[in-house]
């Protein structure tokens, strides 16, 4: 048991590095959306250029999305000073309520935001199911349906 935590964080570690190898080649570019916090608070992929940012679709009747959270947060909280980032976009089925309860019980340390119509998951390839996770990266790139990207410095 004691080694699953940090296996978890090298396999982490590895998807990360994967997909920023991966975005070096020339691919579309990422949906210019801008997403907004439970707190009302807009995000911009703009405002985020020069970061690595993971896009992590998720919603809480997903056990698989639940039970990655405790991962997601210590990832972030290990490489926020690093120039990583995380979205987590709630899908739209997903019930806003059970989403503000879920961000403010665990105390999620990154942004979280509603998909309220849909509108960013048809964005990023139409993700219909979670969790599929999606990284910012240097160069926007589609990767097996999950979006990494890159933002460029400016």
């Amino acid at each position: 048991m004691k080694l699953a935590k940090p296996l978890l964080i090298v396999v982490a570690v590895l998807a990360i590095a994967g997909a920023l190898a991966y975005a070096l080649i020339d691919k579309p570019t990422a949906p210019a959306s801008t997403f907004t916090t439970l707190e009302g608070k807009p995000i911009t992929l703009n405002d985020l250029r020069g970061k690595i940012v993971l896009v992590n679709f998720w919603a809480t009747s997903c056990p698989g999305c639940v039970k990655e959270m405790p991962d997601l947060i210590e990832t972030y909280n290990q490489c926020k000073g690093r120039g990583f980032e995380v979205v987590a976009v709630a899908m739209s089925y997903d019930p806003p309520n059970y989403v503000a309860n879920f961000a403010k019980t665990r105390q999620l340390p990154f942004p979280v935001a509603l998909d309220v119509n849909g509108e960013h998951a048809r964005a990023f390839g139409n993700v219909q199911l979670t969790p599929p996770a999606s990284s910012s990266t240097r160069t926007a790139t589609s990767w097996n349906r999950n979006w990494a990207t890159s933002i460029s410095p400016s």
